[in-house]
């Protein structure tokens, strides 16, 4: 297979974080909006999750629609994991931060023993992709339930709390590139955190004034990020600015 992972641009970091926010709102429009619930949202989310990622495991290259598309519904999907276990389970967002935290460090302590690196430059193999959409799941279940925790549970409010997580990626990029910290690390550092970043910024938007939002509403801010990704992402589409077009040895 060639590289099925971008390039890590700046437009990877746009659509990255308009998708973050795109999970947070979108979960809440059809859960609340919409009056889908969450049980119903849950089941219809991933059985379309499944279904464009049975997609993407196909192909054998990147393609652009096809992979956003997945980091949407993942982004969807990894909210409603968190969503549930607050909401039904009565988990404590402390407890489920916490539990997230140990899973993750479990996957990249599985995926470095079986293949022996992290770099997203090498998802070459079914096994490799495997396992990096098993952790991006994982980034989003647990950037929900950290975002939620630091703005909603401790009352830092949406705007601090954005601006503390977009603080920690820019103190990260700069020790990547002025302390030479290493790439792979800095970059699941930064991966990990624009969840919380956009998990802040769309309820930032969406929420009501009386909430601490900007009333934006949930349909508003949802339509508008799509209507962004796709944007970047059919330009993408078209001239291949992102492509990796790495074939295996």
């Amino acid at each position: 297979m060639l590289n099925k992972v971008p390039e890590v641009t700046l437009y990877f970091w746009i659509i990255k974080i308009m998708a973050t926010t795109v999970g947070e709102t979108a979960a809440d429009y059809l859960n609340d909006t919409l009056g889908f619930g969450l049980t119903n949202t849950t089941y219809v989310m991933g059985a379309l999750l499944l279904a464009a990622l049975g997609y993407q495991l196909k192909t054998r290259r990147y393609v652009p629609p096809i992979y956003w598309l997945v980091v949407v519904f993942i982004s969807i999907v990894g909210t409603l994991i968190t969503d549930n276990l607050t909401d039904v389970a009565g988990v404590p967002l402390a407890t489920s931060t916490a539990a997230f935290s140990v899973a993750l460090a479990l996957i990249f302590a599985g995926w470095f023993a079986s293949e022996r690196t992290l770099s997203i430059h090498t998802i070459v193999t079914s096994k490799r992709e495997g396992w990096y959409w098993l952790t991006i799941l994982c980034t989003f279940a647990l950037g929900t339930a950290a975002g939620d925790l630091a703005a909603e549970q401790l009352n830092l409010g949406y705007g601090v709390s954005a601006a503390i997580f977009g603080g920690l990626i820019a103190l990260i990029t700069i020790a990547h590139y002025r302390l030479r910290l290493n790439a792979v690390l800095a970059f699941w550092l930064a991966y990990i955190l624009t969840r919380p970043l956009g998990a802040s910024i769309g309820d930032g938007l969406s929420q009501t004034r009386a909430d601490g939002g900007l009333g934006l509403g949930t349909t508003g801010t949802t339509v508008l990020f799509l209507a962004t990704i796709l944007a970047v992402v059919t330009y993408l589409t078209v001239t291949r600015r992102d492509a990796t077009e790495l074939q295996t040895a």
